[in-house]
Order: structure tokens, then sequence, then C-alpha cells
């Protein structure tokens, strides 16, 4: 009765296994699990850092978007909206449109006795800003109600009021690049302004250097007659780049739009190319543990070359020959390849478990709070990440088996059984 498996099939698995107990047999079977081994771990590192890049890329983007707005219409001359209330009924009529909010932006000097920094002012509405960020939203009731029109109170980031050295309650100077002319020359315009409070966003970028003032406040220390620009916040906010040419088409005058990817352009094009030359620089993992099929390929053909030239005496073609060694090779990259894919996705999702036990083991801590962003490593495998690199190691995997299979194929019986 003939068995089911073509004998192909049945010999690539017979020598990817250890077979005779012979020394030089246990070696070539080392070096097979150890191309095994080292497709596995390359598969395994490249969805384990490509996870945690994914996972730092939208822990970052999540803070940066509580702060900023999905998109920010402007005056193209940097003055103040010419049809402010106009212009936001024009943006609330798009569906996808959820929050729009008037602010008005500015970069000045904040002063307490012989300290200065340099901050970005953001003019709000207390009643409609949180609508479109999220840190507006948290302190809705509680810091935001502080703003009054006219009072001329100041909310803080926690590491711009840690810098100045100031607390609730305390006077602080601001300093507006719209200065007066007077026959000395320009004087810049100075105010002094309540400290009511500071927040955290969790983003250092906005917490060293945001201030929030009411937006007639900052409007008069800018002196400016209304809102320099509008904040929009999506109901998708990966539709940005679309929504910002529908607006672009609908809203009346000459106006600037800008949506947050094209505002945070260099630090998301930074992270582009660093996953991307990861990707690449991990591959070569891969490559060279599928490089080592080819060692254990051709040591295989020159072990076995007595079995081919008796496999061709009985009318094996080369082709089957080839399809023999081809499998077997291919068998090593399967196994590797889903092995490194099993192993990385446990990895990845569970990753949130695995650090703290490691921190807590060697009493370290990976990622201090005093230097990096965020302290937890986070981690998001994503489909898109995962068949790519499974896809790739079976490529390189199969690329590897084709010389020694083609040398096996090559092989002259009546010159292999010589010495036999």
């Amino acid at each position: 009765m003939p068995h089911p498996l073509p004998y192909e099939l049945l010999l690539s698995w017979r020598y990817t296994r250890a077979g005779r107990a012979t020394r030089r047999n246990g070696f070539i079977s080392f070096i097979s699990a150890a191309s095994m081994l080292g497709i596995a771990l390359g598969v395994a590192a490249l969805i384990i850092v490509l996870s945690v890049m994914n996972g730092f890329t939208k822990d970052v983007t999540g803070r940066m978007l509580s702060v900023i707005s999905h998109i920010e219409v402007f005056s193209p001359d940097g003055g103040a909206l010419p049809h402010p209330t106009r212009t936001l009924s024009e943006a609330r009529a798009n569906p996808e449109v959820i929050g729009a909010a008037p602010f008005v932006g500015g970069q000045a000097l904040l002063a307490r006795g012989e300290t200065m920094q340099g901050i970005v002012v953001r003019g709000i509405d207390p009643a409609l800003e949180p609508q479109v960020t999220d840190i507006a939203a948290q302190m809705k009731d509680t810091l935001l109600p502080r703003l009054k029109p006219d009072g001329f109170g100041i909310l803080l980031g926690d590491d711009l009021a840690r810098k100045l050295g100031v607390i609730e309650g305390d006077q602080v100077t601001l300093i507006a690049p719209s200065g007066q002319i007077t026959p000395a020359g320009v004087v810049p315009r100075l105010k002094q302004m309540t400290v009511l409070g500071t927040f955290n966003s969790g983003h250092y970028e906005y917490d060293s250097a945001l201030a929030l003032l009411h937006v007639q406040d900052a409007g008069r220390i800018f002196r400016l007659d209304g809102p320099t620009g509008i904040r929009l916040k999506l109901r998708d906010l990966y539709r940005a780049r679309e929504i910002t040419e529908e607006l672009a088409g609908t809203l009346s005058g000459n106006l600037l739009l800008l949506d947050w990817t094209r505002q945070n352009r260099t630090w998301f094009s930074a992270v582009q190319l660093e996953k991307r030359m990861m990707f690449i620089i991990l591959t070569l993992i891969v490559a060279v543990a599928a490089f080592n099929l080819v060692s254990t390929l051709v040591m295989t053909v020159q072990d076995k070359r007595a079995d081919i030239a008796i496999l061709r005496t009985l009318g094996a073609s080369p082709a089957s020959i080839m399809t023999v060694f081809m499998v077997q090779g291919a068998l090593v990259g399967v196994i590797g390849t889903l092995a490194g894919l099993a192993l990385g996705l446990a990895v990845a999702f569970n990753i949130g478990v695995i650090v703290p036990f490691l921190e807590q083991l060697f009493h370290t801590s990976f990622l201090p709070g005093e230097l990096y962003l965020i302290t937890k490593m986070p981690s998001d495998p994503r489909v898109g990440d995962v068949v790519p690199i499974g896809l790739i190691a079976l490529l390189l995997s199969f690329l590897a088996t084709l010389y020694p299979s083609w040398r096996a194929s090559r092989v002259n019986p009546a010159q292999a059984l010589r010495y036999e």
C-alpha cells in the first residue's frame, strides 16, 4: 500500500531530524537547530521591538493630542481672524467636527524675580476649550473656571512652574513682544499675572512651556481685536488630513488650516524613519539565520551523497532531489518562523507584566521618570507589522535553500558511489 505522503517530504523530514547517532549527523542537526533558533529569535526580536515602538508612538501621540487640537484654522497674516463667528459656524457644520473653540496664540517671556522663561501663550475660552482638548476637559470643573475675563490669571504647566519656582497665588510678569513705541525706542509690554494653578499633560514639551490665559486677556496683551485661530476636534483623528482638505473648500475667506500631523511633522517623520531603520537592521538577524541554512544544507548534501546516488539509480529525477533539500530547508524556515511569531507575540502582549517583573528582579528602572516621557513600557502589536515579518522570514529561508538544493541535484551517481 503506497504511503499517502510523497517520498520527497518524508526524506526531507527525516534529514531535518537527528537521524543516525553519528558525530557528523549530530553536528549537522545542531547547525540545523541553530538556524531554526536564529530565525525564531530574529522574528521575535522584530515583533517585540516594532510593537514597543508602536506603543511609544501611540502613547506619546495620545499625550500630545491631549494638549493640541486635531485641526487649527489660522489667518495667513498671523493676526486676528476676520470673521471668527462665521468660521466657527462653518466648521461645526462639517459632520466630522465634534468640537470647535477660538484661541489666541503667541510667544512671550515669563519672569519671576531673576528667573525668566520663554513660553507659548494660549488664550482660551474656558467654556468651549473642553470640546477640543482632553487636558481642558479634565480641568473644566477645577482650574478652567478660575480664568475670568480681565482677571489676568494664568495656568502654568507643572515643569514651567517648577522652573520659575512659583506656586498657586504667586505673581509673575508676562513680557509680550508687541511693545509700545516711545522716544527711547520700543518698550516691551509688561503685565503682572496671578498664577491660578498648574496642570500636567504628561508631555514635557508642553508642561515646560505652555501657559493658558483667558482669550480676552490674551487678546488685550497681544493687542488683538479677536482670536487668532480656531481649534477643531474630529470624530476620527486619523482622518485629519482628509477633513482638512474638505474644510479648506467649505470655509469662507483666505484661511490657513493645519492638522495635527503637519504641526508635528518633524517628530512623526523621525519616528517613522527610526522604525524603518530598526526594521531593516533587525531583518539582518533573520538574514544571518537564513544564511546558516545554506551551511546546513551544504553539509547535509555532502553527507547524503550516497543516498542521493542511490535515489538517482532508482529513477529519481534531479528535480525530485532538488525538491527534497528545498523542502528540508523550508521546514526549518517554517518551524523557526512560527516559533518566532509565537514567542514575539507572547512577549509583546505581556510586556506590561514582564518588564515590571524584570525591574523588580534586578532592582532597577528601565524608564526613569526624570529622564523619559513615560515610565511604563508600552506595546502595540499590529497585523501590518507581524504579517510582513513572517513573509520576509519565509522568503529568506526559501531563497537560502536554492543553491544547496541545486548542488544536490547535480551529484553524479557514479562518482558518489565510487568510494562507498
